[in-house]
């Protein structure tokens, strides 16, 4: 990571401990606690620069805030459509055969970043039955 701060180590300290896929405002209030002088632009760039240097991992989910993840280690997202919690999977596969696959099928080169699957969690179904 270029141009080290302490604001950064903050911000990467607040994401590391949490496994929840926190927002960048969870974020900024975890950040907040520990340096109570810190702006949420700060924290919002910090996040930012943190994506970029592959060091967190964005977490797009339509009509909802990102969430974001340390990379602990290869893992994989599911994600409620109800409620958008985010959970991780453990899911081996061959990423070259599937980029093989697309570039057959759209004649360009694509790299595969992650595997994300939507679906409801057991929480939501159970309310949802009710």
């Amino acid at each position: 990571m270029n141009n080290y701060s302490k604001q950064r180590k903050t911000v990467l300290e607040a994401i590391k401990n949490t496994r929840t896929h926190p927002t960048a405002e969870k974020i900024y209030s975890m950040a907040l606690k520990e340096e109570p002088k810190i702006s949420k632009s700060t924290v919002y760039r910090n996040i930012n620069i943190l994506v970029e240097n592959g060091v967190i991992k964005r977490i797009t989910i339509p009509n909802r805030p990102d969430r974001y993840d340390y990379i602990y280690d290869n893992h994989q997202h599911a994600i409620c459509t109800e409620c958008g919690k985010v959970f991780d999977f453990y899911y081996s596969f061959d990423k070259e055969k599937i980029e093989e696959s697309i570039r057959e099928q759209l004649g360009k080169e694509f790299e595969i970043d992650c595997v994300k699957i939507v679906g409801i969690c057991e929480n939501c179904k159970s309310k949802n039955k009710n």
